[in-house]
C-alpha cells in the first residue's frame, strides 16, 4: 500500500511546479534553456578536445618509444660487435661483459618494442574515438547554432506576447473606462429617448382610437367648419364693401365733370362779349 503522505507530498511539489511553470517568465525560462544548452555543448566540447589530447599524448609517447627502441637497438648492436672483437683479440673477460651488456640492453629493448606494441594498439584506438570525438563535437556546434537561432525567435516572440499582452490589457481598460455604471453612455440615452418617443406615439393612436378622440376630433373639424364659413362671410362683406366704394367714386366722378363742363360754357360766354364791349368803347358818345 503507498504511503499517503508520500504520495501527498509528491502531489503538493507537482501541483507547486506546475504553479512555478505557469506563472514563470518565458524569457526566464528561454534563459534558463539557453544556459543548459551552453552548458551541454560545452561539456561535449571538453570531452572531445580530452579524447583528441588523449590521442597526441599517445602519438608523442610512441614517438618517444620508437627513439628509445632505435636507441637500444644501436646499442646492443654496438655491444655484440665490441663482445665479437674482444672474443676475436683473445680477451675472453671483456667479450663475457660486453656479452652480458648486450644482453641487458636486448632485454630493455624487448621491453620498449612490448610497450610500443601495447601504446600502437592504444593509438590506433585514441584515433577513433578522437574521430568520433570531433563528429560529435561538430554535430554539438550545428545543433548550439541552431538552439541559439531558435532562442533569437523564442526571445522575439515573447517580446511580441508581452506587447500584445500590454495592448490587450490597455484595451481592457479602455473598455473598462467605456463600461462605468456611473456613467451614462451614448446608446443608452438614445435608447431611453427612443422609448419616450415610440410611448407617446402609442398614447398618441391609443387617444385617436378612442371614444373621446373621435369626439374630440368631430368637434375639432365642426369649428374648422363653422371657422371657414366666418372667414368666407367676413370675405363677402369685405368685397361688397369694396364694390360700394368703387360706385360711389364713379358718381362724385361724374358730378365733377359736369361741374367742370358748366364753368367751361361761363368762360366761353364772358370770352364773347369781350369783343363787343371793345367796339362799345370804340364808339364816341355811346
Amino acid at each position: 500500500m503507498a504511503n499517503p503522505f508520500s504520495k501527498g507530498w509528491k502531489y503538493m511539489m507537482s501541483s507547486f511546479d506546475k504553479k512555478i511553470d505557469d506563472n514563470a517568465d518565458p524569457k526566464v525560462q528561454i534563459h534558463q534553456a539557453a544556459e543548459a544548452a551552453r552548458e551541454q555543448h560545452r561539456q561535449i566540447q571538453e570531452q572531445a578536445a580530452a579524447v583528441i589530447g588523449n590521442r597526441n599524448q599517445l602519438e608523442m609517447s610512441l614517438s618517444r618509444l620508437q627513439k628509445e627502441r632505435d636507441k637500444l637497438t644501436a646499442n646492443t648492436r654496438a655491444a655484440v660487435q665490441q663482445a665479437d672483437a674482444a672474443r676475436a683479440a683473445g680477451d675472453a673477460a671483456k667479450a663475457q661483459e660486453l656479452e652480458h651488456t648486450a644482453e641487458i640492453f636486448a632485454s630493455q629493448l624487448v621491453s620498449i618494442e612490448t610497450e610500443i606494441d601495447q601504446t600502437t594498439e592504444m593509438h590506433g584506438q585514441a584515433v577513433r574515438a578522437a574521430e568520433e570525438a570531433q563528429q560529435q563535437a561538430k554535430r554539438s556546434q550545428v545543433e548550439y547554432e541552431q538552439i541559439k537561432t531558435q532562442i533569437r525567435e523564442l526571445e522575439s516572440q515573447a517580446d511580441q506576447a508581452k506587447m500584445q499582452e500590454t495592448t490587450s490589457r490597455t484595451l481592457d481598460g479602455l473598455q473598462g473606462a467605456a463600461s462605468n455604471p456611473n456613467v451614462p453612455t451614448l446608446d443608452g440615452v438614445r435608447e431611453k429617448i427612443e422609448s419616450r418617443y415610440a410611448n407617446a406615439l402609442g398614447a398618441q393612436e391609443l387617444a385617436a382610437n378612442s371614444h373621446t378622440g373621435r369626439m374630440a376630433e368631430i368637434e375639432a373639424s365642426g369649428a374648422d367648419a363653422r371657422a371657414d364659413a366666418r372667414l368666407a362671410e367676413i370675405r363677402a362683406q369685405m368685397a361688397a364693401e369694396s364694390g360700394g366704394n368703387e360706385l360711389g367714386k364713379g358718381s362724385a366722378g361724374e358730378l365733377e365733370a359736369g361741374d367742370d363742363a358748366a364753368a367751361d360754357v361761363d368762360d366761353a360766354d364772358v370770352t364773347l362779349e369781350e369783343p363787343g364791349d371793345a367796339g362799345t368803347k370804340g364808339k364816341p358818345g355811346v
